[in-house]
């Protein structure tokens, strides 16, 4: 009886955290068309909660290499997923609360590592997996989407150079809301994977999922897009103002650029089945489409800042989620422990929710000043 509650705890725990990840990777999507105002900010996260719902159903690649290529799957167990689901929603809520555009991602991949090991041990992470499927990606992605939309800057600045302001941001604004669209879609074909990956691997934990490799069923897939599209829809309007205004103040074709590399960056790795960053992808994309303008015109400060927070993503997340799992031992193997620290954390959720909403309309307009 204990395990099947602690089952449920799990999946809702598990599409809270796919909560955060659509507000929290909002900006990731709107924040360069709203900063040139190619699109109005509801109509932008409108869009974007929509594309994001469909792109959960094009691809279960990454899904796969979450549920069964980064753990032991033989030992792990339903509370260690849930004090990794926990570990990655205190830093998803962290560096929200700060502004700065982390990996919902790694957060994810962190807090179920460090839940793992200390239930299990250093036996229960596949270091191999680790290296090839998230770290290797983690560090190639920024700068290839750098490189990319650095390079279509370039190109775009040469063939409109001598063409009249007005009527070029016209036209890149109409080709912002394609970009921004396709940006969307690859952000839900990757991220909203994770959270049916988790979900999968509880399953087959509680013994309801069989085989090597199991793919998430319908209900799964269903839950996991309408999760990270209701997220998406609220809006993360803190990282939004990071990532639209306060890198640097963009352009049309520059922000036509940076979701076009970040988002042909997405694709390849929803195709190959990496489990990346949006947030990385497209920071890196946003970066390189300003400094291939103008080195000056990047805050390089806030740059990195941005990259200080990625390289504690993953060993910050690790240590809540090995917290959590201890925290939630104290009370024994049963679902007492978890349903403790589920109720508190909703609490606290609800409460910087709250303010979020609050504070939203400021945000935007500062944003938009």
């Amino acid at each position: 009886m204990d395990s099947d509650i602690i089952l449920v705890i799990v999946v809702a725990t598990a599409l809270a955290f796919d909560f955060t990840n659509g507000f929290h990777d909002t900006a990731n999507a709107v924040a360069t068309s709203i900063s040139t105002r190619a699109l109005a900010p509801k109509t932008a996260v409108t869009l974007s909660a929509i594309l994001n719902f469909v792109g959960a159903f094009i691809s279960i690649k990454v899904a796969a290499t979450v549920a069964s290529g980064i753990v032991n799957a033989d030992l792990i167990t339903t509370t260690v997923i849930f004090a990794g689901l926990i570990g990655a929603i205190v830093w998803n809520l962290v560096t929200w609360y700060f502004g700065l555009p982390s990996s919902s991602s790694h957060a994810l991949i962190g807090g179920v590592v460090g839940a793992a090991f200390a239930a299990s041990g250093a036996d229960a992470i596949l270091g191999q997996g680790l290296l090839e499927k998230v770290m290797i990606p983690a560090l190639v992605a920024p700068v290839v989407a750098f490189l990319a939309a650095g390079a279509g800057i370039l190109i775009t600045y040469r063939m409109v150079g001598r063409l009249r302001p007005g009527p070029v941001n016209r036209g890149y604004r109409f080709g912002q809301i394609a970009s921004a669209s396709l940006l969307s879609l690859s952000h839900g074909t990757n991220d909203a994977q994770k959270t049916m990956g988790i979900i999968t691997l509880a399953l087959v934990t509680h013994g309801t999922l069989e085989g090597p490799d199991p793919e998430p069923p319908f209900w799964v897939i269903v839950s996991a897009a309408t999760a990270i599209a209701l997220g998406t829809y609220s809006g993360g309007w803190r990282i939004i103002r990071t990532m639209g205004s306060r890198i640097y103040k963009m352009d049309p074709a520059q922000g036509f650029a940076a979701q076009g590399g970040g988002a042909a960056v997405l694709l390849t790795a929803s195709h190959l089945g990496f489990p990346l960053s949006t947030t990385h992808s497209i920071t890196g994309a946003v970066l390189g489409a300003g400094a291939a303008k103008r080195l000056s015109a990047v805050r390089w400060g806030l740059a990195g800042n941005i990259a200080v927070a990625w390289v504690l993503t993953i060993p910050a997340a690790a240590f809540v989620g090995a917290l959590t799992y201890g925290v939630s031992r104290i009370f024994g193997q049963g679902a007492l422990g978890p349903m403790l620290i589920a109720v508190s954390l909703l609490m606290l959720i609800a409460a910087m929710f709250g303010k979020r909403v609050r504070s939203g309309p400021a945000i935007t307009a500062a944003a938009d000043a």
